[in-house]
């Protein structure tokens, strides 16, 4: 004799794959914006403002504008990253030789570029305004000869970045209306078949805590359950792409991707135990002749 489902099975099934594809979609577009914030973050630290220095200005004088350089509040404090480098002209015309494939040497007898130092910003100085000032600023240190970085570049980063987080904010909230609206409808059919129930509850004396506590606990653990198999979904999901893509692991920052998983969780559950209270409020409210 075939095994009889329970009543419920199916409402509850859908709703923990609902929940399930929301968080997990909302939690891949967190994903998203912890990685492209430490892309940006790597990107800001490796732009250079790039301080040539006048060829009169002895070896002394190149210690004296370094120095001048390391007092700057704008300058990267990071003791992974070397904040300043000095290049001297030979390596800069072999880099340029190497960029370009073409040895100016040959046809002008010398070298004409320059002795600089390379100087690495604070990413809260990674704005056009404030890059037009550090280069003001360098500019009327005595021995600098120019001062040269990107114009353009901070502001057109940070432009697209704005425009990445903004359509991945919508998606997410669009994606978080969807599942809440998904979520009531089906707990509101599931609790639609145990109205009667709810009523003869009432008839007898049970409150509405009483009533409300099981359904309301049950929305819970379905919350969780989804927001637990959305949250294995990501970690697979990053690890695989870890191990696919190049690079990507320096991308990862694990604690606030710990803090993205906590989150999810909490949404789930959040999600399941407001959407079982506002569908069970409605039938502990309702006229009796409306039960039918």
């Amino acid at each position: 004799m075939p095994k009889k489902k329970k009543i419920g099975s199916y409402p509850n099934a859908m709703i923990v794959m609902s929940l399930t594809a929301a968080l997990f979609l909302i939690g891949f577009c967190g994903l998203l914006v912890i990685q492209s914030k430490k892309l940006v973050s790597i990107i800001r630290q490796n732009i250079e403002v790039r301080v040539f220095i006048d060829k009169q200005v002895t070896k002394a004088g190149q210690d004296s504008i370094l120095h001048i350089i390391q007092a700057k509040p704008f300058v990267l404090k990071s003791t992974e990253t070397k904040a300043i480098t000095f290049v001297s002209k030979e390596e800069a015309a072999k880099e340029f030789i190497e960029g370009t494939k073409e040895d100016f040497g040959s046809f002008l007898g010398e070298n004409p570029l320059r002795d600089s130092y390379r100087v690495k910003i604070q990413e809260d100085y990674f704005e056009e305004a404030k890059l037009q000032q550090i280069k003001k600023d360098l500019d009327q240190v005595k021995g600098v000869y120019e001062v040269v970085y990107q114009e353009d570049l901070a502001d057109n980063i940070n432009r697209n970045v704005t425009k990445i987080y903004i359509v991945l904010a919508s998606f997410a909230l669009i994606m978080l209306i969807i599942i809440v609206l998904l979520v009531n409808n089906t707990i509101k059919l599931a609790i639609y078949s145990q109205r009667f129930l709810i009523r003869s509850m009432q008839l007898v004396g049970a409150t509405n805590g009483f009533i409300q506590r099981p359904y309301v606990m049950r929305g819970a653990i379905q919350g969780l359950i989804g927001g637990v198999i959305a949250a294995i979904l990501l970690i697979a999901l990053q690890q695989l792409a870890i191990r696919n893509v190049e690079g990507l692991a320096l991308l990862q920052e694990y604690d606030k991707i710990v803090i993205l998983i906590a989150s999810v969780l909490g949404l789930g559950i959040a999600i399941g135990i407001a959407s079982t209270y506002q569908s069970l409020a409605r039938y502990l409210r309702m006229a009796l002749d409306d039960l039918y």
